[in-house]
């Protein structure tokens, strides 16, 4: 195979959720989350696709790198590239919690697994590749802002907890 290939498909992977889960967002955002007390602090909603689009491409890209540093997927790569498949998973199972089941304090339980588990992912790239485990460091900024407008959405929303 190419050395192209692995680049490429690694890099781009993340976006496959991200696409997935915009197609439920883009519903939700003018009906069910326009009707949402959130602070005023919270990034426009035009802001979170151009994020999102970084992040997944900078977290694809590292993913790439450990791959490359660890001669594919070998017995050494499987504790690294687990984890951050584990982070992943449950990064796309987010958009469908929140968004789609409109169930904001199991989004906000997800959220959290899911910081823990990109943090614990960014630590394990670090020995490997530091500049993969650098590439981790935005996501891990923005986890920590979803993951606060994902509580005061659920603290001042009980009356639309379904």
């Amino acid at each position: 195979m190419p050395s192209w290939v692995p680049a490429v498909g690694l890099t781009l992977l993340p976006h496959v959720g991200g696409i997935m889960g915009g197609l439920i967002t883009r519903k939700e955002v003018k009906t069910w989350y326009a009707t949402l007390v959130k602070p005023s602090w919270r990034p426009p909603n035009w802001m979170f696709g151009p994020v999102w689009t970084g992040l997944y491409t900078s977290m694809g890209y590292g993913s790439y790198l450990i791959y490359k540093e660890l001669g594919g997927l070998t017995d050494k790569a499987v504790v690294p590239l687990g984890l951050y498949a584990t982070q992943l998973a449950l990064n796309w199972a987010w958009t469908p919690i929140f968004f789609g089941a409109h169930k904001m304090g199991w989004g906000l339980v997800d959220l959290i697994l899911l910081t823990k588990t990109a943090a614990v992912t960014t630590i394990s790239w670090y020995s490997i590749n530091h500049t993969a485990a650098y590439l981790m460091f935005p996501y891990l900024a923005w986890l920590a802002l979803a993951s606060s407008l994902n509580y005061c959405v659920w603290r001042d929303n009980k009356d639309k907890r379904e």
